[in-house]
């Protein structure tokens, strides 16, 4: 496969230009400089340029960067916005009620942590990286990796486009090897690599199957008189039923910017559920329509992200590279928060792999890496809130949120849970009922003002997909969707993907299924939920996709 192919080498690549792989780049480089060696240190990035497939909330928790980088506010680190007014509700039709800040877990606060957007953010960690020496390649889609005798030794990109003699339009160029000592995988949740090692060596044996939550999010800016720099909502309950597990969030930030957003947990059960339509219900609520009131949405995108906490962290290390950030599932559920953690994840392979370099490791492991973790921050943190989502799932939301927030505060008081440790065996496409025994769901239309219909959002994400490359998005039986999914769960793929990506198209002969890739977002929704497991998401031509501006 790669005999035609340019070839680069070099002492560790790094797939994924994000929080985790950026922080693992520059601690690599600080490690190599202290101990006065040379490491040679590659990223690569799917996206356009490092932050345009990068979407979170996003309220930082900075514990990570000041420890990466202890003078970030000097250095003009993008995050000037700090929390001022926290509040948390539970949503009901027409209301809500405001959980007083005293009864929620001390590590529910938001207190020290800043608002902003973590693309930029990541955009700010490349800059350092480069300034070290890490090189950074945008447009380079790691497709495939590069295995010898066992061992993962670099990888394979595919096409990437670029630009020649000032035309628009991209000339695609083969993609190359990269060799590499270490391979660090980074790619995000559900990412194509990750997911094949994780099966090739079986790295998620004796764990919980992972779990996700797919996360919509708009940027409106806001009159002045509405805006209130600091300001960060959450919620729960409405719009979704007590049996669906998800919330909405608001966060006010720099010159009249607000983040909105919903995230629903991708294990529902009613096949007829939009998670984006849920989303545009949640901005018309009483509590949260008159914030928006005189605005303008600029900004529109969807992720998941990963909600299966510790006991779905498959083994970090694998012959020849580790798992880092949200590709090993390092998100604190109930906080929403993970940048932290994928960068403290990013630290302690780089720290392995330094060791690792200096021993000159002939067995290409990094078993420190996983020693580390066990004992860092990152374990610590999700063990205390291993039993949220369990029982969310249990027992619903309002029971298994307060059961959660019991069990938080047990760990506070006393160290530990009651519960032990719950366990969740059933992946999230296991999750759907059958269409004959659901209720459909009958969505408002969208009004223009607040609510949006799904092309007019993804216009707003940038999408950029040549039309003539090849489909991404793949059916590996192109008759099941139409065949099983149709008559069993009246096909869901047409709700769950927040892009339209998805159709079933009515025909004189009867009815056809319809996939649009060039609306795709890159949130890995249909990976993760199709029932049948028919859909593979697989990398697309590199530089493609959404070209998320401050996401």
């Amino acid at each position: 496969m790669s005999a035609d192919r340019e070839s680069m080498e070099f002492d560790v690549v790094i797939v994924g230009a994000g929080p985790a792989g950026l922080s693992a780049a520059i601690r690599l480089k600080q490690a190599a400089q202290a101990k006065g060696r040379e490491v040679t240190v590659c990223v690569i990035e799917k996206g356009s340029e490092v932050g345009a497939h990068i979407l979170s909330g996003a309220v930082i928790d900075p514990s990570a960067l000041n420890q990466l980088l202890p003078d970030w506010r000097e250095r003009d680190a993008p995050l000037d916005t700090p929390v001022l007014d926290d509040r948390f509700y539970y949503l009901s039709t027409g209301g809500g009620i405001r959980i007083p800040q005293f009864l929620l877990p001390p590590l529910m606060h938001n207190k020290g942590n800043y608002i902003g957007s973590l693309g930029l953010l990541c955009r700010f960690l490349a800059r350092e990286a480069e300034r070290l020496g890490v090189e950074i390649f945008p447009g380079f889609t790691a497709v495939d990796v590069l295995e010898e005798n066992g061992v993962i030794v670099g990888v394979i990109t595919g096409d990437m486009g670029v630009a020649k003699n000032g035309e628009h339009k991209p000339v695609f160029t083969a993609g190359i090897v990269l060799r590499a000592r270490y391979t660090l995988i980074a790619e995000g949740a559900r990412g194509s690599l990750a997911k094949r090692l994780i099966a090739q060596f079986d790295l998620s044996e004796g764990r919980a199957p992972q779990t996700f939550g797919l996360g919509l999010k708009e940027i409106w800016e806001l009159p002045r008189g509405t805006h209130r720099r600091g300001f960060v909502l959450h919620s729960l309950g409405w719009p979704l039923d007590n049996r669906t597990g998800g919330g909405g969030f608001v966060y006010h930030y720099g010159d009249n910017l607000a983040a909105v957003g919903f995230v629903v947990h991708l294990d529902y059960e009613n096949p007829y559920l939009s998670p984006f339509q849920e989303f545009q219900r949640f901005k018309t609520h009483p509590l949260i329509c008159p914030m928006l009131k005189g605005g303008r949405r600029i900004a529109y995108g969807a992720r998941t992200i990963t909600e299966g906490g510790l006991q779905a962290v498959p083994q970090l290390a694998f012959p020849g590279g580790a798992l880092l950030g949200c590709a090993a599932g390092f998100v604190n559920v109930p906080r929403i928060k993970g940048s932290h953690n994928a960068m403290i994840s990013g630290m302690l392979a780089a720290d392995a792999v330094v060791d690792a370099l200096d021993e000159n490791n002939i067995l290409h492991t990094l078993d420190r890496y996983e020693t580390r973790f066990r004992a860092s921050p990152v374990f610590q943190d999700l063990y205390k809130v291993r039993n949220v989502k369990p029982l969310w799932k249990r027992y619903g939301t309002l029971a298994g949120v307060a059961l959660g927030g019991m069990d938080m505060w047990s760990h506070t008081l006393f160290g530990d849970s009651p519960f032990g440790t719950l366990q969740n065996r059933i992946a999230d496409f296991m999750q759907l009922k059958p269409a004959r025994g659901a209720s459909p769901i009958l969505y408002p239309a969208p009004d223009g003002a607040t609510s949006f219909d799904r092309l007019s959002s993804v216009y707003l994400a940038g999408n950029a997909h040549e039309e003539d490359q090849p489909v991404h998005v793949k059916l590996t039986d192109p008759a099941v969707p139409i065949r099983e999914n149709l008559p069993q769960y009246a096909e869901p793929a047409q709700r769950y993907c927040p892009a339209g990506v998805f159709e079933v198209v009515e025909e004189n002969n009867g009815v056809r299924f319809v996939v649009n890739a060039a609306n795709c977002v890159h949130c890995k929704a249909c990976d993760i939920k199709d029932p049948a497991q028919n859909i593979v998401w697989t990398p697309p031509e590199g530089g493609s996709g959404p070209n998320y501006a401050a996401m």
